[in-house]
């Protein structure tokens, strides 16, 4: 069985959209696009460097990969990968893309027999939407979180209300110079619930 790791930047209150630049993800007239740029340091391009040169393969959810599709096989030298590597799209709608090793997939039932299929494990970026979705349908193996230190107060945000209740274990956590918490975590069971003593 495949693992399935999520991948996200993100604020203090849980933003993931646009981390990148200004004109990323403009959508709900988001105005913080490129908030991750003022906070990039050594530990983070050593932890992305590492990310990139994974052999694995990619869910994603359609709008991550529009603009991936439109931005990543122009830049091969940077992440050689992301062309490479197979990458499954959620969609109801997309069928076709001009971008290389790419599949469509409609439904949670494709991504859990994708999950139990043989080959590497996987990882999802951005995919706000479908990031909920796995979670809700506790399929989540592991969660790789860079965690900015500052609050937009609106966008689109990784964890929202309906996910199974699950457990995780920290495996690490290392904080940059410019403040942003690299954690680790592995799916640990089920929810334990217990009395605080006095």
């Amino acid at each position: 069985m495949r693992k399935i790791t999520i991948l996200e930047f993100m604020t203090l209150d849980g933003v993931m959209q646009a981390p990148g630049g200004r004109e990323e993800d403009p959508s709900a007239k988001f105005d913080f696009g490129g908030w991750q740029a003022p906070y990039v340091d050594d530990l983070l391009n050593e932890v992305t460097k590492k990310e990139l040169e994974a052999s694995v393969e990619y869910l994603l959810g359609r709008k991550t990969f529009e603009i991936w599709a439109d931005y990543w096989p122009k830049h091969a030298d940077i992440w050689p990968g992301i062309n490479g590597g197979m990458k499954y799209v959620l969609s109801a709608t997309m069928k076709e893309t001009d971008w290389e090793n790419t599949t469509f997939i409609k439904s949670v039932e494709d991504i859990k027999k994708l999950k139990e299929s043989d080959g590497p494990d996987i990882q999802v970026w951005g995919s706000s939407k479908l990031v909920q979705l796995l979670l809700e349908n506790d399929l989540v193996d592991e969660l790789r979180l860079m965690t900015y230190p500052l609050i937009l107060g609106e966008g689109k945000k990784v964890f929202a209300d309906g996910a199974a209740p699950s457990a995780f274990k920290l495996l690490e956590s290392k904080t940059g110079t410019s403040g942003v918490i690299v954690a680790w975590y592995k799916r640990a069971g089920k929810v334990k619930t217990g009395v605080m003593s006095a």
